[in-house]
């Protein structure tokens, strides 16, 4: 760069041409600047832009890996509880890269002169907070109110609001009870004292909240009681896990008389149940390994149909997958069992069940359209695509029909459905002659084919559904429990646990907050409601009480 011209080296110069030269070389260092700075501003904009493309394309690639994992095929779907994680890690890398995307796009809009002209990015809908939750107003008032013009304070002509979700964290206190004694002065009477209250673990320290607490987290919140401890201890409660395994078990025997007299309700004032059944793995101290029980899970869910009974679920713990144990839980009931197509089921169906009559088997349509699926080659198959699409029809008339007397859903079935079935079992017969049996796909063919009659259940009976995806979605509860807790330590601790998750589980049915019930339970316990009334203690009953005597919704 040449250096700048030194006017004052000629000395004769007028003293205007001097005055006139310098302003000139002002306003040219002035115009030198402002390129420059331009120049800067639109080098950091290229840059801002590059990196602005890259996390659009980066967005790109997230949404669509998120809309594959929730609406992709379902051969390439993850299990329930799987997709729900992968899902929750997927939303939260878009929402980080949404974030970064807002924090350059306002990097970009203050380096841009024309700002103010631009319209302004449309803001996110605002979503509402729940109304039941507590307000706590906060009044953010100026510093000064004093007008300007002299007239005095000014008066308030409007108000924003705007709503943030807040959290008390964990709190354990201790609550001590006094019970004063009173004597005659004289000493002529005896001494009184107020009677002390009833506690559910007697001589122990938790209070029933705290127990429900605990049972909450570790059987609707899937957290084991060794984290538990963790954090009561964080929290300033240093109580040992073995002490919550403690609370746990005597809890889990006075519970047993509720949860033993709703599942023979469940028995008693039902036609039609849902039975399913998931491993229950439980440590066996014999050999230093863990051996396979079995949750057994029986539900009744009459909204199909707007059954006047509410929908109820109990878990059975068993320590093998027998059809004996089976029929152990169902002694006594008879009518329609709707179940998957596992073989410890059929005995259920003939004359050699013991316990009752031959029970109707419904066969779960969900289980025959998965066996197809999983049947399919990975280049696809004609005869999967057609039956997968010949059931969705049928599905699409249950859809129709659903929380309609079964009168009239019989009737609809027969009229509608029943063409359909028809056509659907002859062209898979039909499809079956082709493909050799000794394949997949004629294996899932031949599945739902000698099940055929059961498979046909739910066109005679208004009362029976299509599937048994009710029961499925019921015993993932204990699935979830089961994959963070690993095991049970004993058969024992598992028949617990299965006590637990069946009240949990029918809270959940009948939209029944589960610590609200639980503490509501503990306490009546403690105060020998058992006796007085047990049906008043089913978790459905618990929906019928007035807010008065309900406490605060939520769980802590």
């Amino acid at each position: 760069m040449s250096e700048p011209f030194d006017i004052h080296q000629f000395p004769g110069l007028p003293p205007e041409v001097v005055k006139a030269f310098e302003a000139q070389q002002f306003d040219l260092a002035v115009e030198r600047a402002a390129r420059q700075h331009e120049q800067a501003v639109g080098a950091e904009k290229d840059i801002l832009i590059t990196e602005l493309k890259a996390l659009v394309a980066k967005l790109e690639v997230q949404v669509a890996d998120h809309r594959r994992t929730k609406f992709g095929p379902k051969s390439e779907k993850l299990s329930p509880d799987q997709l729900e994680l992968a899902l929750e890690e997927q939303e939260t890398a878009i929402a980080e890269t949404q974030q970064q995307i807002d924090e350059v796009q306002d990097k970009l809009d203050n380096l841009d002169k024309d700002t103010k002209n631009k319209k302004p990015r449309r803001p996110r809908k605002p979503r509402t907070l729940p109304e039941n939750l507590p307000r706590i107003e906060r009044v953010i008032m100026p510093d000064n109110i004093a007008c300007p013009c002299g007239c005095g304070d000014m008066v308030q002509i409007g108000e924003d609001r705007s709503d943030r979700l807040d959290c008390i964290p964990a709190q354990y206190r201790v609550i001590v009870t006094i019970r004063p004694k009173f004597a005659c002065p004289k000493g002529r009477t005896g001494v009184i004292q107020a009677k002390a209250p009833a506690h559910l673990l007697e001589n122990s320290w938790p209070t029933e909240a705290l127990l429900a607490q605990i049972t909450v987290a570790k059987f609707c919140d899937f957290n084991p009681l060794n984290r538990q401890a963790v954090a009561m201890a964080r929290n300033g409660a240093p109580i040992d896990r073995a002490v919550l395994s403690d609370w746990m078990g005597r809890t889990g025997a006075l519970i047993a008389p509720v949860v033993d007299h709703m599942a023979k309700l469940l028995l008693k004032d039902s036609t039609r149940l849902y039975v399913d059944e998931t491993t229950a793995p439980v440590l066996d101290p014999g050999r230093g390994k863990t051996k396979t029980g079995y949750f057994w899970a029986v539900l009744r869910d009459d909204r199909g149909w707007n059954g006047p009974s509410p929908p109820g679920v109990v878990f059975h713990y068993r320590p093998g997958r027998s059809g004996k144990y089976a029929a152990e839980i169902l002694d006594g009931f008879n009518g329609t069992i709707q179940v998957d197509a596992y073989g410890g089921y059929t005995v259920l169906g003939t004359s050699k069940r013991t316990g009752g009559k031959p029970l109707a088997l419904a066969y779960c349509w969900a289980h025959g359209r998965r066996a197809l699926i999983k049947a399919q080659p990975k280049a696809g198959s004609p005869i999967v695509a057609e039956a997968l699409l010949r059931i969705a029809a049928i599905y699409h008339i249950e859809d129709d029909i659903r929380g309609l007397p079964p009168e009239d859903r019989r009737a609809v079935r027969q009229s509608r459905s029943l063409p359909l079935v028809n056509k659907f079992f002859a062209w898979l017969t039909a499809q079956a002659a082709r493909v050799s049996r000794k394949s997949e796909l004629g294996k899932a063919l031949a599945y739902m084919i000698r099940r055929e009659d059961g498979f046909r259940l739910f066109l005679h009976d208004g009362h029976v559904d299509m599937d048994s995806n009710l029961v499925e979605n019921a015993i993932r509860s204990p699935a979830m429990t089961r994959r963070n807790t690993l095991f049970a330590g004993h058969d024992e601790g598992a028949c617990s646990w299965a006590r637990f998750a069946s009240l949990i589980g029918t809270c959940r049915l009948n939209d029944v907050n589960p610590y609200d019930y639980l503490r509501d339970l503990y306490t009546k316990l403690a105060n020998g409601h058992l006796e007085k009334d047990i049906d008043a203690l089913m978790p459905w009953a618990y929906t019928t009480e007035t807010s008065s005597q309900t406490s605060s919704s939520g769980t802590p």
